[in-house]
């Protein structure tokens, strides 16, 4: 008999009061990703391999290795994270409100909840998203 494994997802969302358009230049311009995540050559055409890079850390080369997976403009992008042997998804969607935007960020494929690594995103997401707001807020 075949175990699946359980994987455990990601949710984090927040109301924005600007417009999906402005949001969604702060998650695919390549020098404003920069400014509120990592450095990265990403770029907003399915397929397209890419990564994540920061200053390397005890056990850790610094690099994440990404794919994008979707892309439909102003509403929803998602890219694989590779990542210290763990390959997640992340995905973003944009839905307009009467006051802004609904944003919401699933990252999956966590093995637990439990785990240092759900832990960690849990913790660098909710401070990449506070650095994606005040962005967002700054932008023309």
């Amino acid at each position: 008999m075949t175990e699946t494994a359980t994987t455990r997802t990601l949710v984090i969302e927040r109301e924005m009061p600007h417009p999906p358009e402005k949001i969604w230049r702060a998650l695919t311009e390549g020098q404003l990703i920069e400014e509120w995540l990592l450095k990265t050559d990403f770029k907003p055409v399915v397929g397209h391999r890419f990564q994540f890079r920061r200053e390397p850390m005890p056990n850790w080369n610094g690099i994440i290795d990404c794919e994008v997976l979707e892309v439909e403009t102003n509403s929803r992008l998602s890219y694989s994270w590779g990542s210290l042997g763990l390959e997640t998804v992340v995905a973003w969607t944009l839905t307009p409100t009467a006051s802004g935007t609904q944003l919401r960020m699933e990252q999956s494929g966590f093995p637990s909840e439990e785990g240092a690594n759900y832990k960690g995103a849990r913790y660098g997401w909710r401070n990449f998203i506070d650095n994606l707001e005040r962005l967002v807020g700054r932008l023309n």
